[in-house]
């Protein structure tokens, strides 16, 4: 396997150039030049972000153009697939901070169909972060001004499945109704009447369809899916075809869940919606579904490109990760805890329920 590398050099000093995030620009950090990058016409956008028929991809009979030979070096601590843009290069994990080498290995994927360029520039990323981690009342104050203070964090695009279906889906279950019945009941010696709430049950059958657009499936192991749904929502209208411009200066993930599993998962978001479509479908006051058969068709789907900053930092041993959306600012990572805070604080609600209790006497 051969190794590719692309590179974007500076027409006015020839150094590296790098994406300015929020433009649709290259600029070189070492004279400032700025260089554009081309705009696809309508037609062109539309024709390169077209969906790819899924059982195509399934059956491994896509054609050679959406594929792709990319360069990644694993990480032996988290085992996150890294790939690695022109001259850019890492000398540690983005995701966990552990030194990496960069290898020559590899690995045959997908193309990326779109990509969402970073709108958000390493500053306010970190300025965001660091707003975050001040309002965590017992996170250590040690580690908001190492944050504040720290390495730039790492922009880097994580890989995403995005699925498109119609599906038709036959149900049974029962509509529950609520009615009232008066009851006579005796409190303290004294009759009195209450209304009692009951149900009565009728079976229910149905059929109920919807078009899903752009179902968004996670394709990395290397951030916990807590954090990565926390950073939604995205706006996928801002999508933009594919380029390696918008990768210049950064990294990009390769993807760790394959295509079928990422099906797999974007039918589970499908099945919830569709729960919930037939539950509406029955209506009534309560609904029990027994049965959901669902046919899928028109299945197509994209391997896109998300912007992420990330920031990993060892602190008193420990590792803690933060990732800020590159598009919105959101942020999401681990909460610290500062012992001496957490202990400050329980002395304080000890001292206050001891005074309560002593002028209540």
């Amino acid at each position: 396997m051969s190794e590719t590398e692309t590179r974007f050099p500076c027409s006015s000093c020839g150094a590296d150039l790098r994406f300015a995030p929020g433009q649709t620009s290259l600029r070189c950090d070492h004279c400032g030049h700025v260089q554009e990058i081309p705009a696809a016409g309508p037609r062109a956008k539309a024709r390169r972000m077209g969906e790819l028929d899924l059982h195509q991809a399934l059956a491994n009979t896509l054609p050679p153009g959406a594929m792709e030979e990319v360069r990644t070096t694993p990480c032996p601590s988290c085992g996150s697939l890294v790939e690695f843009q022109g001259a850019q290069h890492a000398t540690e994990c983005p995701f966990c901070a552990t030194p990496v080498v960069i290898g020559t290995g590899t690995n045959r994927q997908i193309k990326p169909q779109a990509v969402l360029p970073f709108a958000l520039e390493e500053r306010a990323a970190r300025a965001a972060m660091v707003s975050w981690l001040g309002r965590l009342w017992f996170a250590p104050n040690g580690l908001v001004d190492y944050a504040r203070k720290g390495r730039a964090l790492n922009g880097l695009y994580v890989p995403y499945w995005t699925f498109d279906a119609r599906t038709r889906s036959e149900y049974s279950g029962q509509r529950g109704e609520y009615y009232y019945e008066t009851r006579t009941v005796t409190v303290d010696g004294k009759q009195r009447q209450e209304q009692v709430r009951k149900t009565r049950w009728y079976a229910a059958r149905g059929r109920v369809a919807r078009v899903f657009d752009d179902v968004l499936v996670l394709a990395s192991q290397s951030l916990p899916r807590r954090y990565t749904d926390a950073l939604a929502p995205w706006d996928l209208t801002q999508l933009t075809p594919y380029a390696a411009d918008y990768l210049a200066g950064f990294t990009a993930e390769g993807y760790t869940i394959g295509l079928e599993e990422g099906w797999a998962r974007g039918q589970e978001v499908m099945a919830g919606v569709i729960h919930q479509d037939v539950r509406a479908d029955i209506g009534g006051d309560e609904q029990r579904v027994s049965s959901i058969d669902t046919e899928y068709s028109a299945e197509t789907f994209k391997h896109i490109l998300l912007p992420v900053w990330m920031a990993a930092y060892k602190y008193n041993g420990k590792t803690y990760r933060f990732v800020v959306n590159g598009q919105t600012g959101k942020v999401q990572g681990e909460r610290p805890y500062s012992a001496w805070k957490i202990a400050f604080a329980v002395l304080v609600a000890l001292i206050l329920a001891g005074a309560a209790a002593y002028f209540s006497k």
